[in-house]
């Protein structure tokens, strides 16, 4: 039976949602391309009607996952609070790509570590509208030195076995960036 253009395009974005809730629960290594096809409820012999290998769907994964994080500008510190939260720290398979993909992306393909790329591009560019009062240069310096110290935190509070130092990395970052932020001058 042919497929609609329609259904290919539905099995495509599901597929490429279900591995993106697995590579970032298991890391890439741990997942093959079987199972991939049944968590998506599709068989193993249609994957390659969408991809040509599994670096493949890893590229297209990260280039769709971060795509779909990067949301409107808003307000920044609303957003700090609620990335460096445990609630976002303990949804490993649905939290932030970047702080799920870091530490195993610089061994994928430059396709892969290209899309990872265009996704820190465009998270710097949104939190640097999200510091409009800035001249251009400090709301990079500071768009960027946010966004590392947020990744970096959430991936160290992921990272350790005692629950308290975890949630005090969190706190702390978060409390750090928050006083830049309020440092701020207004126009």
């Amino acid at each position: 039976m042919k497929v609609s253009r329609e259904q290919m395009a539905e099995n495509r974005r599901r597929i490429l949602d279900v591995a993106s809730r697995l590579f970032r629960d298991k890391g890439f290594d741990a997942v093959s391309v079987a199972e991939v096809m049944k968590a998506a409820g599709l068989t193993h012999g249609g994957f390659y009607g969408h991809f040509s290998s599994k670096d493949d769907l890893i590229a297209h994964t990260l280039a769709h996952v971060l795509a779909a994080d990067e949301g409107g500008g808003g307000d920044l510190r609303t957003y700090v609070d609620s990335y460096l939260s445990p609630r976002h720290r303990d949804n490993t398979a649905g939290g932030c790509p970047t702080a799920g993909f870091a530490a195993d992306i610089r061994h994928q393909t430059p396709a892969a570590r290209s899309a990872m790329t265009e996704g820190l591009r465009s998270q710097i560019d949104r939190i640097g509208k999200a510091l409009p009062e800035l001249d251009s240069a400090d709301r990079r310096r500071a768009a960027i030195g946010s966004w590392a110290a947020m990744v970096g935190a959430v991936i160290l509070a992921r990272a350790i076995n005692d629950p308290a130092l975890s949630d005090e990395v969190l706190e702390q970052t978060r409390f750090w960036i928050n006083t830049g932020i309020s440092q701020v001058p207004t126009s």
